[in-house]
């Protein structure tokens, strides 16, 4: 199977593993996917990643996953908005609010990967990756 979408197979990756209540989860790294999980730790949906060199060619994150005291996960839902085949750009004054401000959009930029507030406060728009609520 070739991977046309290794960003929606990360975040597919990621919600099948706190369905399945894992404490971790790994997948194929990438610039781009090292990126998004360092906001997705910023902005505090998970506890931890780090990247593994030493797994194939291309290395992998092992991202470490956060629930609540309660067992429920910080992650109830992540969403891939600009696919391969249909790419979703942004203005700057365009950037989806998620869930009222309780989830974050991440961004690709011009200015490299942030999340929707980070890229509000610079001022630029980009390319909407993917929201995290």
């Amino acid at each position: 199977m070739s991977m046309t979408d290794p960003i929606a197979d990360m975040l597919t990756r990621i919600r099948n593993a706190t369905m399945a209540r894992h404490k971790r989860v790994d997948v194929p790294a990438s610039k781009l996917k090292l990126e998004i999980a360092r906001i997705l730790l910023k902005e505090r949906f998970v506890a931890n990643y780090k990247f593994m060199s030493d797994d194939g060619p291309q290395g992998s994150i092992r991202i470490y996953l956060k629930y609540t005291p309660d067992e429920e996960s910080i992650i109830n839902g992540l969403d891939r908005i600009s696919k391969p085949g249909l790419r979703r750009y942004c203005a700057v004054d365009e950037i989806p609010r998620v869930f009222g401000g309780m989830g974050v959009s991440i961004l690709s930029t011009s200015r490299g990967v942030m999340s929707g507030r980070e890229a509000k406060k610079v001022g630029v728009g980009g390319e909407i990756l993917c929201t995290v609520w």
